[in-house]
């Protein structure tokens, strides 16, 4: 890894500089694909619940594979990244992901319980191919000071999938409110949704491979540079943003992975499957409209006051979800997707700053960090069984009170680098 091109201020070539709206655009479509697929999961869990008759810590294990993927596959990713360069690593993404979903049909015929967390982990290899690819390059696209109101705006679009997911993903495994789906117990139900994903997959792959995007030249091997003497062990800005991008995926996860049984329970909404996962899309939907009015404040908010201010006003939502019941516990726990909304693409961009050269590399430490949402559901599932879902809800609470730390000290921590 070379050190940062001072001759590209902004990571871009001079006469490229200007034409950052194509490849933005293009990118959105990747943002909001992966935004669907794991959204799915919200609704795949309880449906796997039923399905195979699970535990909750059981049930949470498809997570734990999902995410899981990401602390595996994440430094292989970065260094491949470096390797084949942003576009490439965006294809071979595309390709992963693809495969891991037509692994679903397999799954579906032999109906085995550990052959759809296998699809479930290959497809997550291929959306960490995309993460490691995707993040650093829109945030590189354009001005430093811009860059986390860049990734929120993609982030939008990602949210834009995670509303729309829960949704389709409700109907299609579960029927509508006068139709059973036609599979109802089996796992029957799951097969064509995703093969339909991996032939979207395909499609995006193709076009991509004929799109010329702007190479980021900041970010690429430079033999006059000289080379990078400090580790990213000193960059304590990135250490702590690793633990909070831990915190941020597992807490988020975790809350929108009990979603349809917490609001099944009779004290809170006693809803049906099918209306419960239509309101998971209220949940995703907020973090929809946070990052579109995210992009547009973090341009006059520091980055690190948005940070401590929402995860402080997650911290009271939670508790709201905690100690009540009915419609005040349903609608505080919808609400903390709002505050969700500018979380993960805030602390990457604050977290990757001044970086230069070791950019890719910080990138990837950051997706490794994505285990998170592996490991803090699958945590909130073994409380749940043990005590009740509506306490296990203090999980996700102590992840977000790392958050508001992180927010509240990470200007003085990136001044030590």
């Amino acid at each position: 890894m070379s050190t940062l091109n001072t001759n590209q201020p902004y990571g871009v070539n001079e006469q490229q500089k200007n034409n950052y709206l194509f490849p933005l655009t293009a990118m959105t479509t990747l943002f909001f694909l992966w935004g669907f697929i794991t959204v799915l999961n919200d609704v795949l869990i309880p449906r796997l619940k039923g399905v195979f008759d699970l535990t909750y810590f059981e049930a949470m294990l498809v997570q734990f594979c999902f995410f899981g993927a990401y602390f595996i596959v994440s430094i292989p990713a970065g260094i491949l990244v470096k390797q084949l360069g942003y576009k490439k690593g965006i294809l071979t993404g595309l390709v992963v992901a693809s495969i891991g979903c037509m692994l679903f049909y397999p799954a579906v015929v032999v109906h085995e319980y550990w052959l759809f967390l296998g699809a479930l982990f290959v497809l997550a290899a291929g959306i960490t191919v995309l993460q490691v690819s995707a993040n650093p390059y829109v945030a590189a696209l354009g001005p430093d000071k811009t860059a986390s109101s860049r990734l929120n705006l993609a982030q939008a679009l990602n949210a834009l999938g995670t509303t729309v997911g829960p949704y389709v993903g409700g109907i299609l495994f579960f029927g509508t409110a006068g139709t059973l789906a036609a599979s109802a117990a089996s796992a029957e139900s799951v097969k064509v949704p995703y093969l339909m994903l991996a032939a979207a997959l395909l499609l995006i792959a193709i076009v991509f491979a004929f799109i010329k995007l702007p190479e980021i030249e900041a970010h690429k091997e430079d033999s006059h540079s000289a080379p990078e003497t400090r580790s990213l062990m000193q960059a304590p800005h990135l250490t702590m943003g690793v633990i909070a991008i831990f915190c941020y995926v597992g807490g988020e996860v975790a809350i929108g992975s009990f979603l349809v049984n917490y609001f099944g329970e009779a004290h809170i909404a006693g809803l049906e499957e099918h209306a419960a996962a239509a309101l998971i899309s209220y949940y995703w939907g907020g973090a929809m409209v946070g990052r579109f009015i995210g992009s547009a404040l973090l341009q006059k908010i520091a980055p690190s006051k948005a940070i401590a201010f929402n995860a402080i006003s997650v911290i009271a939502l939670l508790l709201i979800t905690i100690f009540t019941q009915g419609d005040v516990a349903l609608y505080s726990v919808l609400a903390i997707g709002l505050f969700n909304s500018i979380m993960f693409p805030t602390i990457f961009s604050v977290a990757i700053e001044k970086l230069g050269a070791l950019t890719s590399k910080g990138s990837g430490w950051l997706c490794l960090a994505i285990v998170g949402g592996a490991l803090v559901p699958l945590l909130q599932g073994y409380i749940a069984d043990t005590v009740n879902i509506q306490d296990s809800f203090f999980v996700p609470m102590l992840c977000y009170v790392f958050i508001a730390w992180y927010g509240l000290n990470v200007v003085r921590l990136a001044k030590k680098w």
